[in-house]
C-alpha cells in the first residue's frame, strides 16, 4: 500500500512562506493498492494536482470516498479534471450525513450561483456508492476497508484500509471525547485502530486554543497522540493542520510529541503529514 498526502491542512487552503513545507492544501489522501488500483479519500483542494497527475498517467478510474462534507473536504471536486472526460469513470462512495446523500451534497456545491457546471452536466461515468456501517468490512480497490463514525458535528467516516495484513488509520475531523452524535467512545477508537502500521489522525488544536474550541469536531495533538500510544499504532502522523499553524509551529509540536513517546518507553515514530509526503507500507 502506497500513500501519498496531497492535502493536510484543515478548514481552509492557506498560502505564504510560513506553509511552504507542510502546505496549505485541504484534506486529500491518494491510495494506490499492490494491484495499481487508485483510491482517494476526500476532495479537498489538493485533489487538483491529483486529478492532473492522473489524467497524464493516462489513468481511467479510481475511486474516491469521503469522510464527511463540511467544506475543506469537498471543495476540490469541481476542480478534479478527470471528472470532465467522457473516457474516465470514478465510483464515489459516500457516508452517513445528516442533509442527505453525498450526490445531493456535490449538486448543492455544484448549482448557481456557486459553480458555473451543473454535476448532472459532468462527463465522466460516475457511480454513486455508499459505505457499509454494519457486518464485514468491503471490499474496494482490492483494499479491505473498515469503517467508523467519527465524533464530529453532522455526522461523518474514518477508515482503516487493510492490505497484505498492514493497516493504515485514516481519521480527520475527529474530536475525541467529543461527545458528538454518533461518535464512538475513546477505547472504541483504541479497538479500531489497535496495531496499525499508520495512523493519521486529527490534531488540529493545541491545549491552549482548545480551550475556546470545544466543541468544533477537532483534537488536540496531546489527545491524539494519546490514543497512537494507547493503540500501539508503529507511526503516527498530525494531520489537518490549523490554518494559523506555521512550519515552524508545527516542527515544535513534533519535538514535543516526540519527547512525550520518548518519555514512554516507546519507539513509535512520530511526524506531521506533509503535502507531497509519501508512505510505502511494506
Amino acid at each position: 500500500m502506497f500513500i501519498r498526502c496531497w492535502g493536510a491542512r484543515g478548514s481552509i487552503p492557506v498560502s505564504g512562506p510560513e506553509y511552504k513545507r507542510y502546505g496549505g492544501a485541504t484534506t486529500c489522501v491518494e491510495i494506490r493498492t499492490v494491484e495499481g488500483a487508485v483510491l482517494i479519500v476526500d476532495a479537498g483542494t489538493g485533489i487538483r494536482r491529483l486529478g492532473n497527475l492522473l489524467l497524464e498517467e493516462g489513468r481511467k478510474q479510481c475511486t474516491l470516498l469521503f469522510t464527511h462534507a463540511h467544506w475543506d473536504h469537498l471543495m476540490g471536486f469541481p476542480f478534479f479534471k478527470p471528472i470532465y472526460r467522457r473516457d474516465f469513470s470514478l465510483d464515489v462512495y459516500g457516508c452517513p450525513l445528516e442533509s442527505g446523500s453525498m450526490q445531493h451534497v456535490l449538486g448543492g456545491l455544484m448549482s448557481p450561483p456557486y459553480f458555473p457546471v451543473p454535476l448532472a452536466q459532468i462527463c465522466a461515468d460516475v457511480t454513486w456508492r455508499q459505505i457499509c456501517m454494519q457486518g464485514s468490512p468491503q471490499r474496494i480497490g482490492g483494499l479491505e476497508v473498515h469503517a467508523i463514525a467519527l465524533d464530529h458535528p453532522n455526522q461523518g467516516l474514518g477508515y482503516k484500509f487493510v492490505e497484505q495484513g498492514r493497516s493504515f488509520v485514516f481519521l480527520t475531523d475527529n474530536e475525541l471525547r467529543g461527545g458528538h452524535p454518533g461518535g464512538r467512545s475513546f477505547d472504541g477508537y483504541v479497538d479500531f485502530c489497535r496495531g496499525a502500521e499508520l495512523l493519521m489522525h486529527d490534531a488540529e488544536f493545541t491545549d491552549a486554543e482548545y480551550a475556546h474550541t470545544r466543541g468544533w469536531g477537532h483534537s488536540t495533538w496531546r489527545a491524539a497522540l494519546e490514543l497512537a500510544l494507547a493503540a500501539q499504532v508503529r507511526q503516527f502522523g498530525l494531520f489537518h493542520h490549523n490554518q494559523d499553524r506555521t512550519d515552524d509551529a508545527l516542527d515544535d509540536i513534533v519535538v514535543q510529541c516526540r519527547q512525550v513517546v520518548a518519555s514512554a518507553g516507546r519507539d513509535m515514530h512520530c511526524f506531521a503529514v506533509r503535502q507531497g509526503g509519501e508512505m510505502d507500507l511494506l
